[in-house]
């Protein structure tokens, strides 16, 4: 089985996974949290080298307030507890989206995760957190002017290439395939950029519920793939 080199997940369903027990949203984003750490590992002995997880959108500060602090909550947690996993996996950890957006003691934690994983040499692993896809773009694009009204770059040397590196993913390669979970079929504002050739797999299961076993699943589905790029098979 040909393995992805980088697998990019929309991680759904812990609000309605939570309701469907009975039990408050919140539950369910802590079991989520569980699963990554879960797929983390098991991703990495599959043989993946990346691993992208969309964690919170730049629109879901629009979600109810006592939701936003609890999943900022969550994610205080989890920035330490991925610290822990990070060391003892050697998982290299980045943030992407607009840091500018969180707490100043989030920021801390990330910057002090960031820098204690940069040369681990295990699975490179990324957070998007208060991401957006247009909003990364026009990021980019801003700072490509900067450097144009700066005179430290010239229009014509503007290319996809330039635009990639300045991107939260620059460096990184660009997905090989996307999962969604929870039965939802649209990108809801990520990547929009790096997934131009991305293979995608939709499933009904819940992040809460996901497993191993259902990234095996996804993994057969993206073998059975033909992956063009836009090319035509020869006769």
């Amino acid at each position: 089985m040909v393995m992805p080199r980088h697998v990019a997940i929309i991680l759904d369903g812990n609000g309605r996974w939570a309701k469907s027990k009975g039990m408050p949203r919140n539950y369910g984003h802590i079991q989520g949290a569980k699963t990554v750490e879960v797929i983390c590992e098991e991703a990495y002995k599959m043989g993946i080298q990346y691993l992208t997880v969309y964690a919170f959108s730049t629109e879901n500060w629009s979600r109810p307030k006592d939701e936003v602090d609890a999943l900022m909550k969550l994610l205080r947690n989890y920035m330490k507890t991925c610290l822990t996993t990070a060391k003892k996996n050697r998982m290299c950890v980045r943030v992407l989206g607009d840091k500018t957006g969180l707490d100043d003691d989030i920021r801390t934690r990330i910057a002090q995760l960031e820098e204690s994983t940069r040369d681990n040499d295990g699975l490179h692993f990324q957070i998007a957190l208060n991401y957006g896809g247009r909003d990364e773009i026009v990021r980019a694009v801003k700072e490509i002017a900067r450097r144009v009204e700066k005179g430290e770059m010239e229009v014509s040397d503007i290319t996809e290439g330039c635009l990639s590196d300045l991107l939260d993913t620059g460096g990184l390669p660009e997905p090989d395939l996307l999962i969604r979970t929870c039965n939802e079929q649209r990108i809801s504002n990520f990547l929009l950029w790096q997934l131009a050739y991305t293979e995608f797999y939709f499933t009904p299961v819940a992040w809460p519920d996901f497993s191993k076993e259902e990234l095996v699943k996804a993994v057969e589905a993206y073998n059975h793939r033909d992956r063009r790029y836009g090319r035509i098979e020869e006769e």
